[in-house]
């Protein structure tokens, strides 16, 4: 099964997700989203599989959130280009197989897609 990690490093909860994956005997297709950054077609797509809408995907905690005060936007281009031009604001781990896409948090969430 090809199992996509969309990963943070730097995140533990990405951390566990990946290590989660791995002890289940998956060797993941890692994208380091920070470095390579989803188009808004894979946002949007990503969305459709998690079955969210893009306020779900992001990182509303994040300080470029609230500094392009984000909460007072309710169209969903404005926010899929929101995360295309800062990918710090996708929520972190997002697991996508073809039994379907989770945010892993928790990262247990990955067992969800895995099965």
């Amino acid at each position: 099964m090809k199992v996509t990690i969309y990963h943070n490093p730097r995140c533990s909860k990405s951390r566990q997700a990946l290590a989660l994956i791995r002890r289940a005997g998956h060797q993941p297709h890692i994208i380091a989203y920070l470095q390579t950054p989803p188009d808004a077609a894979t946002l949007l797509d990503l969305c459709q599989r998690v079955g969210v809408g893009a306020r779900a995907m992001m990182r509303c905690g994040e300080d470029i959130y609230k500094d392009l005060d984000l909460a007072a936007v309710h169209d969903e281009v404005v926010l899929v280009q929101a995360m295309v031009d800062n990918p710090i604001l996708l929520q972190r781990p997002v697991i996508v197989t073809e039994r379907g896409a989770v945010i892993a948090r928790p990262p247990e969430r990955v067992h969800e897609v895995l099965a």
